[in-house]
């Protein structure tokens, strides 16, 4: 439902029934168009609009210079298109028109699409280095789309195979062709022991279950208190027991996310919790430790200090989500 919600929303407004690449429309615009001083004002290009363009995945501060280059060769009204600040259309820069993540100048908008707005005192910025919740987790999952995997592999077209044979008077050679596979695997693990964490649990679920449903991969999702020993837990209620070898036999290409302020009691963190750690970030080498917790802090804890020195930790925030992930990409091929 919250993914239905924030990607479908503007079919509230307006009568949507195809949402185009953004990023592909980005890359292929000129900005250095020039403006032929010709009035476009098509006063009915707001109520036309039955397409939308998604550039939530265009970095924000792309789009502004861009539109700045665009601003430099504009001389006269536009509606509709894709390229020029104006009303209508799909163009990521203007008003009234249909551009998810886009930056909106003037007018009073409507479709509850931008990323951003130009001169309204109402409008209030995300904020990437705030924790994670239901007011960042757009840009949160912006950043998640990285992690995003791709592999080529060669597999046997049976059907080309068996019409080639044919056509050949029965000789059938096998025909193999690529094959691109999106391969990705998630582990998440969260602390949901104590009150502290309470706040932190639904928003990072919710982030996690949209990237399922944006990008096909596996995502697991196991619980724990505080720190892990032996077991994890399939249920929130950690109530059904999962040995921790069932997690060391899995694919090393797994990408491990866990969630926990990594504070609780010295004793807690004893040396058979530390070898587990150790186990796991030896076990897959794609593993990010997401704190809740102001990253000033972190050094008050000692448990919170040496997790650390075993697991790459960053802040639960899209900047921090974003480090985890350039930071697995460069262990892609060791």
């Amino acid at each position: 439902m919250i993914n239905r919600f924030l990607d479908e929303i503007h079919t509230t407004t307006y009568d949507i029934k195809r949402v185009l690449d953004g990023e592909s429309i980005f890359a292929k615009d000129n900005p250095d168009l020039l403006d032929k001083d010709v009035q476009n004002d098509d006063a009915n290009a707001e109520r036309l609009i039955d397409r939308a363009a998604d550039y939530r995945f265009v970095d924000l501060e792309e789009l502004r210079k861009r539109m700045e280059r665009v601003l430099e060769q504009q001389k006269s009204k536009h509606s509709g298109g894709s390229h020029w600040v104006g009303t209508g259309g799909v163009s990521p820069y203007g008003n009234n028109g249909a551009a998810i993540g886009g930056i909106r100048v003037g007018g009073s908008g409507g479709g509850r699409m931008a990323r951003e707005v130009i001169d309204d005192p109402q409008y209030y910025p995300v904020d990437i280095d705030a924790r994670i919740g239901d007011d960042n987790i757009d840009a949160t999952l912006a950043r998640l789309k990285g992690v995003i995997e791709e592999s080529n592999e060669l597999y046997l077209d049976i059907p080309i195979t068996i019409k080639k044979g044919v056509a050949e008077g029965g000789l059938f050679l096998p025909i193999q062709v690529d094959k691109t596979i999106d391969q990705l695997q998630i582990i998440l693990l969260i602390d949901n022991g104590g009150y502290s964490m309470d706040y932190y649990i639904r928003p990072i679920q919710a982030l996690f279950k949209k990237m399922k449903t944006r990008y096909a991969h596996d995502l697991e999702t196991y619980y724990f208190h505080n720190t892990i020993f032996k077991y994890v837990y399939e249920d929130e209620r950690r109530t059904r027991k999962v040995p921790i070898e069932r997690l060391l036999s899995k694919d090393p290409n797994y990408r491990i996310f866990i969630i926990g302020d990594a504070a609780m009691a010295p004793y807690e963190l004893h040396e058979g919790s530390i070898i587990a750690w150790g186990r796991i970030n030896e076990k897959f080498k794609k593993t990010a430790w997401l704190n809740p917790v102001s990253q000033k802090h972190w050094h008050i804890t000692w448990t919170t200090n040496m997790i650390r020195r075993i697991i790459s930790m960053y802040p639960m925030t899209p900047r921090g989500i974003e480090q985890a992930v350039l930071e697995m990409n460069t262990l892609k091929n060791h």
